[in-house]
């Protein structure tokens, strides 16, 4: 029984690393990502404001992962052009512009004033 659950952890991961490999924008949001935790540390924000950057990463990266099953399941399901799966994607691509834009607001609610601070006094 413990050895299926390190299964499922090895094929999990080989998820992860499969959507950053194979998906542009996954590697744009993890680069993203980077770019914000290190502002993050950078500013020494609070321990609230951490709680948001990660949740919002979280969400991001999630979204993205979702969207990227999604393409791979409908690419599976048919090939041929069908309403439908057009459809199925762009809702897919536009809950991770969503999650995207919040997660945007939320940064930007967070480091403005950090900002600020530091060009302005």
């Amino acid at each position: 029984m413990f050895s299926s659950r390190l299964l499922s952890f090895k094929y999990a991961l080989q998820g992860i690393v499969d959507i950053f490999n194979s998906t542009p924008n996954f590697k744009i949001h993890v680069c993203i990502s980077v770019i914000t935790i290190i502002a993050a540390i950078f500013f020494n924000i609070t321990q609230t404001e951490w709680l948001a950057v990660i949740v919002c990463i979280g969400m991001v990266l999630t979204a993205e992962s979702l969207n990227t099953s999604i393409e791979y399941l409908t690419d599976l399901v048919t090939k041929d052009y069908h309403e439908l799966a057009k459809k199925t994607k762009d809702a897919a691509a536009g809950a991770v512009l969503l999650s995207a834009v919040t997660s945007s607001i939320i940064g930007f609610y967070i480091f403005i004033p950090y900002f600020r601070k530091l060009f302005f006094g």
